[in-house]
Order: structure tokens, then sequence, then C-alpha cells
């Protein structure tokens, strides 16, 4: 097993190695923003499927739906290098939400960041397999396997740490960059040219029999899902080289301006070419095509749109781990999210956000139009909190430029609570699980919390306790399966330490005789050793033991004595030897 482990995890690193993990801005571009620059592949597809449920010709409000998008983007932006100077530490949402608008406010952006970096793998991953099935149709229908290949292919490479995760991202990453640009600059080089003559269904400022407030601000609250991903660099920020804020601020910088330039080139190219939503054909791909036509850069292009799809979810993997960190620090998340693995990474947290997002897409069946509205409520709650946390901050402290660095944050939060409302109001239907994940969500962060300053009560030594308790005796209980050497040597142990020895042994109904036979060679060889035989109906052994030793705990105590329990076990010669034996 630890042959295996070390095959696919490297060998263990040193704790003193950690400096050495640290990301530059280079390799943490890619490994933290390949969420968001994903995004651009659903962002403008998102848009246009909600315009074309009323008509074709509804395309052309993709330009400015794009265009306050982007008015987001650069809100967020300015924010978010305000946290990251402001909290250094990292925590993002959860941190600035608990410090400035209480408690509550930061478990409800903690417990969504949470779910939404789970909905940030499922709707990636499923996202790139349905990238995949677009380019290989005959791979149609097995989405959901595929996405649980690239899963347990991401657990692996995070469970190996951050510098071989960010080195691998790097060829997707930037590839989609390369091919994306080109795209955009061959697309409007040809547009300006007449090569690509107008094609779009509607010229902008048309009438649109039918169109509604209402549907504008479904489109816009799907894309705005592009922006999903923004947050995470603020999550991570002890992953940077130092000066750790201003390396973290410029990536979010470089991350934004890439990000805008994408989301806004595609959408023009999109509507200029008049392309309407196909099933089974992406957007992203329709417009590769009346770009490049069906050649060799059509197909890098659906290469570089499946791989950095399916690889952002790396953001999540980079994310949830820390964000877990920091709930378990304040005693909101099981302390076992603190530990780090062999190879200096949070390696629960990897765990559990593998185990989570491929329950999200088994339940959806990958399904990446049913996800994406979870998946912006998830975020545009934190980004509300976060502005207003922000802005709240400001107000109090009056730092020096604080009123102009309030704008920023008033701008977003205002434009992220209204995409709330028109999420709440429009898209009820399908986001109504999240009203139910999360107050559930909140109660286990407070029922742990409580059971901490419980146990941190009971465990407490105060001054009239600081003198060590007299007993006047100890009873030893020795676990006994069989008569062995083993056996002889853990009772003459137990009675160089005890005053009172139980030899115990749990017997099922399985082979009478041998039972019978183990008892009477007990009785024979340690006669003044009291023997007791628990039975067991369910073949359980763990139950009857636990049970006992509570009866006679319990029963020690009314005597002032202690009591112990000792688990004799062999152990063999070769570490290999361990799977032949029953332990």
């Amino acid at each position: 097993m630890q042959q295996l482990k070390r095959i696919f995890i490297g060998k263990p690193l040193k704790s003193s190695d950690e400096g050495n993990q640290k990301l530059g801005r280079f390799k943490a571009l890619a490994m933290l923003s390949s969420d968001a620059l994903s995004s651009v592949a659903y962002g403008t597809e998102e848009i246009v499927v909600v315009l074309t449920t009323l008509s074709a010709a509804a395309i052309w409000y993709s330009i400015p739906i794009a265009a306050f998008v982007l008015v987001l983007l650069i809100s967020l932006t300015l924010s978010y290098r305000q946290v990251i100077h402001a909290y250094p530490g990292g925590g993002g949402a959860y941190v600035v939400s608990s410090e400035n608008l209480g408690k509550n406010a930061g478990l409800v952006a903690g417990g969504s960041l949470l779910v939404d970096y789970m909905l940030t793998v499922a709707v990636s991953i499923s996202a790139g397999a349905e990238a995949i099935t677009s380019a290989i149709p005959a791979m149609y229908g097995h989405q959901v396997g595929i996405s649980f290949v690239i899963v347990i292919i991401l657990m692996a490479m995070n469970l190996r740490g951050m510098r071989e995760s960010a080195s691998f991202l790097m060829v997707p990453v930037y590839l989609f960059v390369l091919m994306m640009t080109l795209m955009i600059i061959v697309g409007c080089y040809k547009i300006f040219t007449g090569a690509i003559p107008f094609h779009a269904t509607a010229t902008v400022g048309a009438v649109v029999p039918g169109i509604s407030m209402a549907l504008i601000f479904r489109a816009f609250s799907s894309g705005s899902s592009s922006l999903t991903g923004v947050e995470a660099i603020s999550n991570a920020v002890p992953f940077f080289k130092k000066p750790r804020a201003t390396n973290a601020a410029e990536t979010l910088a470089i991350m934004a301006a890439i990000l805008g330039f994408f989301f806004a080139g595609i959408t023009f190219l999109n509507y200029w070419y008049g392309i309407v939503p196909m099933e089974k054909v992406t957007v992203l791909s329709q417009v590769a095509q009346h770009t490049f036509g069906k050649g060799f850069f059509f197909y890098i292009v659906q290469f570089a749109t499946a791989f950095i799809l399916a690889v952002a979810a790396n953001t999540g993997f980079s994310a949830f781990p820390v964000l877990a960190y920091n709930l378990a620090k304040d005693k909101y998340m099981p302390h076992m999210y603190m530990d780090r693995g062999d190879r200096l990474g949070y390696s629960n947290g990897i765990i559990t956000l593998a185990i989570g997002s491929m329950a999200l897409i088994f339940i959806f069946n990958g399904d990446t139009s049913r996800l994406i509205p979870l998946y912006a409520v998830g975020v545009f709650i934190p980004f509300t909190l976060s502005q207003s946390g922000m802005l709240r901050k400001w107000w109090v402290e009056r730092p020096k430029n604080w009123f102009g660095k309030s704008i920023a944050n008033f701008v977003g939060a205002l434009i992220s609570f209204a995409i709330l409302i028109i999420l709440f109001v429009y898209r009820l239907p399908d986001i109504w699980p999240f009203f139910i994940i999360m107050p559930i969500m909140i109660w286990i962060f407070y029922k742990i919390h409580d059971h901490y300053k419980k146990v941190a009560r009971q465990l407490r030594v105060s001054a009239n306790e600081a003198v060590l308790h007299d007993y006047d005796g100890s009873t030893v209980i020795v676990l006994v399966s069989n008569v062995t050497q083993v056996t002889r040597g853990a009772l003459d142990y137990a009675q160089s330490i005890g005053d009172y020895v139980i030899a115990m042994h749990v017997s099922t109904d399985e082979n009478p005789e041998k039972e019978r036979e183990i008892q009477a060679e007990f009785k024979a060889d340690f006669p003044n050793v009291r023997f007791v035989d628990v039975h067991s109906s369910y073949r359980s052994i763990q139950k009857p033991i636990v049970r006992f030793v509570d009866i006679v705990s319990k029963n020690a105590q009314k005597r002032n004595f202690t009591t112990t329990v000792l688990v004799p076990q062999f152990v063999p010669r070769k570490p290999w030897q361990n799977i032949l034996h029953n332990q």
C-alpha cells in the first residue's frame, strides 16, 4: 500500500521544504486562474441560450449584457486586490465577512464557497467532458464516466503538491490563452477586412417583440457565471512567494485583463457570426469553426478548451483546502482539515472536494446547464458579503484614500446583490437546493464549534484541579483472542501495573467448540485471572468491547480506581506479512 502511495503521490517532503513549494506569478496564474479563464467557454453561451428562448433576434442583447459583466469584473478585481493587501493571510470572503460583518455572515460566506468550490469542480469537468464529446461524437453519453476519471487524476495530481500541479497546469492554461488570443485576433482581422461578412441575427438596437427585463436579468445572471473563480487568488495568498500580497494582486490583475479580453472578444464574434446554440455542439466550438474552418487550428482550439475545462477544477482544489483550514482553525470544521499530508498539502481537504464533486456530477448527470445556476448563487453570496465587509472596514477604519477605495466595493456589492435578487426571483426552480444545503451547513458548523467548546471546558485544568488526583488502585482489562505467548506477555504486564486484572474475550456462534476450548485453556493456564466471555451474535467485536469497558470503568470510578485497556498485538518481522494476520 505504501509503495502504491509513493508511486502516485511521491516521497514525503520535509516541513522545511515548504518554502520551495511556493509559487511565482507565472505558475500561480496557471494554477489559480484556470477556473475564471475557462468560464469564457460557457459564459457567452449561457447568455445566448437564455436570449434565444425568445428568438434568435434577441442575441444582439448579449453585447450590452457583456458590457455590464465587464463592469462587474473591473469592480471585483479592484475590490479583491484590496482584500489581498488587507488580509494577506488568505481566507478571502470568509475572513473579510467574519471580521467586519460578524461570524454568522462569515459562515454563510464560507459555507457558500465550500459548496461553490465543489460546484467549480463539477461544472468545469462536466463542461470539459462536453467539449470532448463535441469533438468526438462517438463518446457522447459517457460524460459522467469521463468526468470521474478527470476528477481522480486531478486529485492525485494535487496530492503530489502545489509545484508539480502548477507545472502540469501551465501547458493547458497557456495553450488555451494562446489559442483564444489567436482566434479573437484572426476573427476580428477577417471581419475588418471583409473576409467574414455580417451574419448577425439582428442589428444592435433592433426591436425584438416580446423582450422583457426579466429575460435580460436572467441572461445577465447566467453570463455573470464567467466571473466565478475571480475570488480564488484572494483565498490562496499564502501559496505565493514573497512578497505574497504584491505577487497575488498582480496575478489577479493579469487574470482579470485576460478574462475581460476573452469574454468581450468571444461575445462579439458570436454576435457577428450569428451563431445560435445547438445541441451537442458548444457555442465556442461554432465560433472556432467560423474563424478557422474545420482544419488544424479548429481541433487545437477544441483540444485546448477541453483541456482547460478539465483542469479548471484545479482552482477548487487549490482554494477549498485553504478555506477548510481557516474554518477548522476557528473550530467550525474538523481539525483534520488543518493537517498537512506527506507532500505538505492539505490532503483531507483535497480528498473531500473530490468526493463531493463526484457526488454532484453523478446527481446532476454531468449537465452543466443544471449546475451553473447553483454555481452562480454559491459565488455571488460571498461576492456580496466580501464587498459589503470591505465597505464597512473602510468606513470604520477611515485609512488614507478610504473613500476612493470604498467606491469599488460599493459598486461590486450593489451589482452582486442585484444578481442575487435576480437569481432568487427568476431562477428559484433551479437554485432551491441551496436553501436546504446552506442551513444544514450552518447547523453543522455550529454543532462542531459547540463540541470543541465543550471538550475544551472539560479538558481545561483550573487552579483548584492542578493537584494530581490520588487513586486507590487500577483496573486493567486485557483483550484476549486465544491463549498464546502474546497473551501471557500482556497478562504479566497487566499484573505489574494493575491491582485488579480482567481478561476479556469476545465469542461468536461460528465455532462454539473452539470457544469452549479457549475458555478451558485460559482457566487452566491463568487460574488467578478473572476471565470474562462476552457473546456477540453479529460477529461485531468493537461494540461488545466498548460496552464492557464502559461498565467496568463506571464500577472502577466508584472504588476510586483507574481503568486501563491493553490490546495485545502480534508484530511480524516484515511489514508485508501484516496482511497475513488478522489484527
